[in-house]
């Protein structure tokens, strides 16, 4: 197997923070940009899992540019420079602590608390006489609060502006970009055979008071996706759907007895799976892109993103 990035440990005398999470390493510069290194850890149910993913890191991160350079026309984000496939340089933001979830389709959480016979789900509706994976008459959003530990607690917006976690005017504004983007990558998805089922954004503001998108958009760690080809013909036939997304993932760790709570054992990440990974990852990215990838050299991933790194930042 390819060697993996685990951990990320960056050198250089403007960096003045470093924080780590789930699956991205966050240093802050005190000229006002972040560096942000992808690496190659991957979490399911709020939980690391125990080996890495080789490429993954890499294909997160130009996915998640990509797309960033994309969309930037509909809402302004965070993003300068992409140094290092592993790497993305922006600029500082502090995070609302609100992810807007926007949903498409009634599948996964949605279909679920649906399934329980809720038909409000973080105060949107969902209209009754609906099946699995059925599509929404429209794009609903369905916030959650961004813990900084733990798992993340549906939220309605009444609640959000109640605690204030936001203003009305900042709420308005991440609405506004979320259907926006959520339109503009359903449409980039349609163009590749793709169906965007939901997915989730971040915002944060910047120093001079904006809202910028910030972390990653549309990639497998944040977006469910659904094979348009046989769409219709699965849903008429109630079969399952065929999913480009991380949920298998989640279905894999289920079926071993697995969801995160205490005292689960994760099940053994053999090769054969982690590779079967890797290749789900690989063909989104070759999927949404159009374009073939190109794996990085593996042989010390920490030296070769430390040395791009100095070498954009002098």
């Amino acid at each position: 197997m390819p060697d993996t990035l685990l951990h990320s440990d960056l050198q250089h005398p403007l960096i003045t923070n470093v924080y780590r999470g789930k699956v991205r390493d966050v240093y802050t510069l005190s000229d006002g940009r972040i560096i942000l290194v992808a690496s190659d850890r991957i979490s399911a149910f709020d939980v690391v899992l125990p080996r890495g993913i080789p490429h993954k890191g890499q294909v997160l991160s130009q996915l998640s540019w990509h797309m960033l350079q994309a969309t930037a026309h509909v809402a302004p984000n965070w993003t300068i420079a992409q140094p290092d496939p592993n790497v993305v340089i922006g600029h500082a933001c502090s995070t609302v602590k609100v992810e807007m979830v926007v949903r498409g389709y009634l599948a996964g959480h949605a279909w679920r608390t649906y399934q329980s016979g809720e038909r409000v789900l973080c105060g949107a509706t969902m209209p009754d006489g609906m099946r699995e994976n059925d599509r929404f008459p429209e794009p609903i959003i369905t916030p959650s609060t961004k813990a900084d530990v733990g798992h993340d607690e549906d939220i309605s917006p009444a609640e959000i502006l109640e605690r204030g976690l936001c203003t009305y005017e900042e709420w308005a504004t991440m609405s506004r970009y979320a259907l926006a983007l959520f339109a503009e990558g359903t449409r980039i998805a349609a163009e590749r055979g793709l169906l965007l089922v939901d997915t989730k954004y971040e915002f944060g503001r910047s120093a001079d008071g904006r809202i910028l998108l910030i972390d990653e958009i549309h990639t497998p760690d944040s977006s469910r996706y659904f094979y348009a080809e046989g769409y219709a013909e699965r849903q008429a036939a109630g079969e399952r759907q065929k999913q480009l997304s991380k949920e298998f993932v989640r279905e894999w760790l289920i079926a071993g007895g697995f969801m995160g709570k205490e005292g689960q054992q994760v099940p053994t990440m053999d090769d054969a799976f982690v590779q079967s990974v890797t290749d789900r990852y690989v063909e989104l990215y070759e999927r949404i892109t159009g374009e073939a990838f190109v794996p990085a050299p593996t042989e010390d991933i920490a030296v070769r993103v430390q040395q791009a790194v100095n070498a954009y930042l002098g």
